[in-house]
């Protein structure tokens, strides 16, 4: 897909994948003949050996001296010791994914340590990645669906949980991104003094209007979304402040400059 074009291969791929999936919807499928269909996918769009690096109801042994088994494991080596890199929970075809369903899967993949999860009904595709805090949580990284969304699209989400990309470690590097890419990331550089005179000093050459920090500021505040106003709501905002000083009596004398008010950083909860 370099250059952004769908390769042939691929866009065969997809289409066939939807020409399948359109008729077990119609067949209403049961949960097993999804499951069974899907694992084509795994071998057509995504690369994998479906033989090698799939386990099927993979054991997760969670509290007490029962099991719990999920739909794949993802594995790479066939080595027992080493946890999937992909906990994969799929559902009946005609069945909408729901929290309960994630809360499922998630269980499964804290269980044993496993870091990622998709969650599929054939139609809708979710993947989440476990954070490992107190409480763990699943957070949703990315989502799409095989019948609606564009073919190209496609492609490059398959792609991401693909063999190969999964292989040279691109789900660590999205999930770096993401983490980079959040509100209180991206507010902590919106926000900081840098920005703000920067903001400032190109508002003034547009604008033709001098504005205060606290003005900037609010501006930014009224285009954020809830989730970015929580995040504001508990950050330190760095203002530039001038330290106001007493300039000294000019000398007459064309080589001696006269001072300017420094500018200081203050920090003020807005």
């Amino acid at each position: 897909m370099a250059n952004g074009k769908l390769d042939k291969e691929t866009r065969k791929a997809l289409l066939d994948a939807r020409t399948m999936m359109e008729t077990i919807i119609k067949a209403d499928a049961n949960e097993a003949e999804t499951r069974r269909r899907i694992e084509r996918f795994f071998d057509s769009l995504m690369g994998y050996d479906v033989f090698a690096h799939i386990t099927r109801e993979h054991s997760i042994h969670g509290i007490g001296d029962s099991d719990d088994y999920c739909d794949f494991a993802i594995q790479l080596e066939r080595d027992n010791k080493i946890k999937p890199v992909i906990i994969v929970e799929i559902k009946k075809v005609n069945v909408d994914l729901s929290d309960k369903h994630v809360k499922q899967a998630a269980s499964y993949a804290i269980n044993i340590g496993c870091e990622w999860i998709l969650l599929t009904n054939g139609r809708d595709w979710q993947l989440y990645h476990i954070a490992f805090g107190q409480p763990p949580q699943a957070i949703l990284v990315d989502s799409w669906n095989l019948m609606l969304d564009d073919l190209y699209i496609l492609g490059s989400k398959f792609e991401l949980i693909g063999y190969k990309n999964v292989k040279r470690g691109g789900l660590d590097q999205l999930w770096q991104k993401n983490a980079a890419l959040t509100a209180k990331s991206l507010l902590k550089i919106l926000l900081s003094e840098p920005s703000i005179s920067m903001i400032r000093r190109e508002l003034k050459r547009k604008e033709k209007i001098p504005l205060y920090p606290e003005e900037i500021v609010g501006g930014i505040r009224r285009l954020l979304n809830e989730s970015a106003m929580s995040e504001l709501e508990n950050m330190k905002i760095y203002l530039v402040r001038k330290q106001k000083t007493v300039s000294p009596k000019p000398t007459g004398d064309p080589n001696v400059a006269e001072c300017n008010s420094p500018e200081s950083v203050s920090e003020r909860n807005i």
